[in-house]
């Protein structure tokens, strides 16, 4: 086979045979590197969908996690603070209620002192608020805010509600002690009012568990007395001037001797709730020698 020789002045021609070999070799390389590309595409995008696609999901999740609990966080911090500020309201409203009642608890106290006072307009008053009280459930003995140096002596007669609470036994400048009718052993010489007869109202705070206390040595010749009528202080009485309402006869029994009666009756004072009262500043012994 003689070589190919280019003479001068002639172009070079490649034969076909090795143009189609040139060829076929860049179309194997062709496909070879396409080939190479696309496994390598494959397989690098497999490795990075197992690898990366759970490390992105799970720190998508993460930030999902930590953006609700921050949305949440801060729901919290909102209603913790929106709680605050109804429960600052809620008590400024209990606050504004209870002064509320307060003042239309003395109202309505003031009106039946008012009241008290014009039905027993006879004598001089003075108002008195009660700042202690004795242990127990009941206002047996208690203290009020007004002493000697407004006029207050011992055994002045005291009464609140609908009629007599008890009488003055000790005063000092400014305050004054009462013992009440309900007291153990405190005795009050009494009348009942429709008939005129008179009787003896002890005191007893067992008894006044049940709101009773109990009335002695009625002299009912006549049987007029019955249950509901009312027991005023007697014209008699060494320490309380006549006429205050003591209570209501509730039972009546007739004494083992036939000639007395005793039994129950209820107070016209609620002793287990008293505020303010009123001190009648005269006395017994005034009156009978003004009389």
């Amino acid at each position: 086979m003689s070589p190919i020789v280019k003479r001068k002045g002639e172009k070079f021609t490649l034969p076909s045979k090795y143009l189609l070999l040139i060829l076929s070799i860049l179309c194997a390389l062709m496909m070879f590197v396409t080939f190479t590309t696309t496994f390598l595409s494959g397989f690098l995008s497999n490795v990075a969908g197992f690898m990366i696609v759970p490390f992105q999901s799970g720190i998508s999740k993460v930030g999902s996690y930590i953006d609700a609990r921050v949305k949440q966080f801060s729901e919290i911090q909102r209603l913790l603070d929106e709680n605050e500020r109804l429960r600052a309201q809620v008590d400024a409203l209990t606050t504004e209620n209870t002064n509320l009642q307060q003042d239309r608890f003395e109202l309505v106290n003031l009106r039946s002192l008012f009241e008290l006072d014009e039905t027993y307009e006879d004598y001089d008053t003075i108002g008195a608020r009660i700042i202690s009280k004795d242990a127990g459930n009941y206002y047996h003995t208690f203290v009020i805010n007004k002493g000697t140096d407004d006029g207050i002596q011992i055994d002045m007669n005291v009464i609140a509600g609908s009629g007599l609470v008890g009488r003055v036994i000790s005063a000092g400048h400014n305050w004054a002690k009462v013992s009440t009718i309900i007291n153990d052993n405190h005795n009050v010489s009494g009348m009942v009012l429709s008939t005129a007869d008179n009787l003896i109202v002890s005191g007893d705070l067992s008894t006044y568990a049940d709101g009773l206390i109990s009335f002695s040595k009625l002299v009912d010749t006549e049987n007029k007395v019955v249950v509901g009528d009312k027991i005023v202080t007697s014209n008699i009485s060494d320490k309380y001037l006549p006429g205050i309402l003591v209570g209501y006869i509730s039972t009546i029994n007739t004494d083992s001797n036939n000639l007395t009666k005793s039994g129950m009756m209820t107070p016209a004072v609620d002793f287990s709730r008293l505020d303010e009262v009123l001190v009648i500043t005269e006395l017994k012994q005034t009156v009978k020698e003004d009389s």
